[in-house]
Order: C-alpha cells, then sequence, then structure tokens
C-alpha cells in the first residue's frame, strides 16, 4: 500500500485516499482539470510551439521563491517529503509553460476582438435595480405604485426589498447576458430604459422579484469584455480537444 498520510502512526493509503475524493465528490472536478491541462500541453507540442531551457529555469526559480526554498537542499527536502524526483518537477514545470503558451495563442489579441466581432450581442448589458417581496399580494401592489410613481423606486426597495441590495435602494448595477434565468433574461434585455418588468418568481419561488432596467450598454471591447471572451475561447478550445480524445477511467 502507498501511504498518502499517516495519523497518529496511522497510514492512509492511496485507495482510501481516493475513495474518500470520489465520495465528496472531489474526484471529477479534480481528474477534469487534470485531463485538460494534459491534453493542453500535448495540443502545444503538436502545435510546434517551444519551451526553452532558461524559461524552464526562471519558472522553477519562482516556484522556489515561492515555496521558501531558498537552497538547492531545501528544493531536495520539498522533493522528498513530496516523493517528486527532480526530473518530474522539471516535467510538470515543463507543461505547465506548454499549457500557458497554448493558451496564450488560443486566446491572443486577434482571436479576442474576432470572437467579439461575430458575438458582440452576447456582451451587451443593462444596469438593473430590483425589489424582492415576499407574497405575491405584495409584490402586485408594489408593482401598481412604482407604476404609478416610478420615482419612487430607490425609496420602495430601502423600505420593503427583502434583498441584500435594499440599502442600495435595489441597485444591483451591470448585468451580461447569461446572468438571469433564461425566461428573465429574454424581458429584461428586450426592454427600454426606465421599463418596470415582473413580478417574477425568484429561483427558489418563495419571493418575487420587480426589475428597472435603469440603463442598456451595447458591448464593447473593453478590459472586462476581453477577459470574458478570454474565458469563452479558453472553454470553447478545451472542450473541443476533450471531444477529439478518447478518455477512458
Amino acid at each position: 500500500m502507498t501511504t498518502v498520510v499517516k495519523i497518529d502512526g496511522e497510514a492512509v493509503g492511496v485507495e482510501e485516499f481516493m475513495r474518500v475524493l470520489k465520495l465528496t465528490g472531489q474526484f471529477d472536478q479534480l481528474l477534469d482539470q487534470f485531463v485538460r491541462d494534459r491534453l493542453t500541453a500535448r495540443s502545444a507540442r503538436q502545435a510546434g510551439i517551444q519551451v526553452s531551457a532558461s524559461e524552464i529555469q526562471e519558472r522553477a526559480d519562482q516556484f522556489r521563491k515561492e515555496h521558501g526554498l531558498h537552497r538547492a537542499s531545501d528544493t531536495n527536502k520539498y522533493l522528498d517529503r513530496m516523493r517528486v524526483t527532480l526530473e518530474e518537477f522539471e516535467a510538470f514545470i515543463t507543461d505547465t509553460l506548454y499549457q500557458e503558451k497554448m493558451l496564450q495563442e488560443v486566446c491572443g489579441e486577434q482571436a479576442v476582438q474576432g470572437y467579439f466581432k461575430l458575438n458582440s450581442p452576447r456582451f451587451d448589458s443593462i444596469e438593473l435595480s430590483h425589489v424582492v417581496l415576499d407574497s405575491e399580494a405584495r409584490a402586485r401592489e408594489m408593482m401598481a405604485v412604482l407604476e404609478d410613481d416610478p420615482g419612487s423606486f430607490e425609496e420602495m426597495a430601502r423600505e420593503h426589498s427583502i434583498a441584500a441590495t435594499r440599502s442600495k435602494g435595489g441597485l444591483i448595477g451591470k448585468v451580461l447576458r447569461g446572468a438571469l434565468r433564461p425566461e428573465v433574461e429574454a424581458k429584461v434585455f428586450a426592454a427600454a430604459a426606465g421599463a418596470l418588468l415582473g413580478p417574477f418568481a425568484t429561483a427558489d419561488a418563495k419571493t418575487l422579484e420587480i426589475f428597472r432596467v435603469n440603463a442598456r450598454h451595447p458591448g464593447h471591447l473593453d478590459d472586462e469584455t476581453a477577459n470574458e471572451v478570454r474565458r469563452l475561447l479558453r472553454a470553447e478550445w478545451l472542450r473541443a480537444r476533450v471531444q477529439e480524445h478518447v478518455v477512458e477511467l
């Protein structure tokens, strides 16, 4: 039995450790990340991406600095404690660099601009406020009040909303597509600035929500949007790589 850890001298083996990971739901997430990392490094090599010895050394030095391994003997003791050889450590550093370089290429500036150009409506945003109430009768009554006096929205939210946003007059802030439930999003994103919508049952069906569209913002490629585009490009590319290979447990 390969021991992972000892507790008061009692050894916990790899099989027991793996079993606990599976039963607690952590195994699948860890395995998924491992497979994606491995496929990314493999794709980088197949694409002819190069990792130099100096880059490996620089990254290894960075790792040692982050872990307080100031001397070669400190590093050796650390690796011995982890039961990792120097060759395995170098392979880990190398694969990490391959992964980063591959994803930098996938999410490069040209790719980001191209994706945004094709999908710009996806990045439209709206500024929203809401009032959340605990009964349909109260929600219907509130909607009537707000329709008669739209300017009282912030005051009504502060006095009657049960959401955490009540202190801000019900202000949620900027919302991107995909942040709301589909049936709500379709109506909210189709509404003009100033529109009141609802009441809608919340996801748990225990409360009701009235929205006000404060402003509409057509998508533009700022830093926040570019980061979201990179996340989407990375996710789509990784899904495609997984589908190209046979992954068996």
